[in-house]
């Protein structure tokens, strides 16, 4: 089971002759979530002042946080009494690599029109994680071969085990926040 901190997005469409009760009815939702272990907060936020898509999120520390949230009978309760003026089209679960690959929280002023801040195509996150991944590991490689006398006797499960104990957390924390900054105009550029 994941036991990292998970965001749930989900796209709803509100009746449009029923905009107060559906605001009511979002607020009460998450003032239900507050109440449950390991929530980490939530907001919603319409697509515009007409617009009858609501997008909402929400965050919980793991799999197990988020699953008695979702299994629980106050969650129930909340969805169905919402059904007559909400519908949901579409949901999402955000964990683990695909965090780094967020914007920024910063507040940006766009007298434009919305933009919409887009995910990265998979082959740039790949190649961003193995920009910083290869001379992480290489570097590591190197060192504990000199270092500890007798690293390449050890059986290979033994080996790939300590390097990624060791470097996963320095990938996580340092290199790859690191480097997601240095390539954030490649990664997303503006349009």
């Amino acid at each position: 089971m994941n036991t990292t901190p998970i965001t749930v997005s989900i796209e709803r469409t509100v009746d449009p002759e029923r905009i107060a009760q559906a605001t009511a009815w979002m607020q009460t939702g998450i003032n239900l979530a507050t109440t449950y272990p390991g929530f980490l907060g939530s907001g919603w936020v319409r697509a515009g002042t007409d617009s009858t898509t609501w997008h909402m999120l929400y965050r919980f520390a793991d799999d197990a946080a988020l699953l008695h949230w979702e299994q629980s009978p106050e969650r129930a309760w909340w969805l169905q009494s919402g059904s007559p003026f909400m519908s949901q089209h579409r949901s999402e679960r955000h964990t683990g690599i695909e965090g780094w690959f967020d914007e920024p929280t910063e507040v940006t002023v766009e007298h434009a029109g919305p933009a919409a801040a887009a995910v990265p195509p998979r082959w740039k996150q790949a190649v961003t994680i193995w920009l910083g991944f290869f001379p992480l590991n290489l570097l590591f490689t190197v060192f504990v071969t000199l270092l500890v006398p007798g690293w390449d006797t050890l059986p290979i499960v033994a080996r790939v085990l300590l390097t990624t104990l060791c470097l996963t957390p320095v990938m996580t924390y340092v290199l790859l926040p690191g480097v997601t900054r240095m390539l954030r105009r490649w990664l997303t550029p503006t349009r």
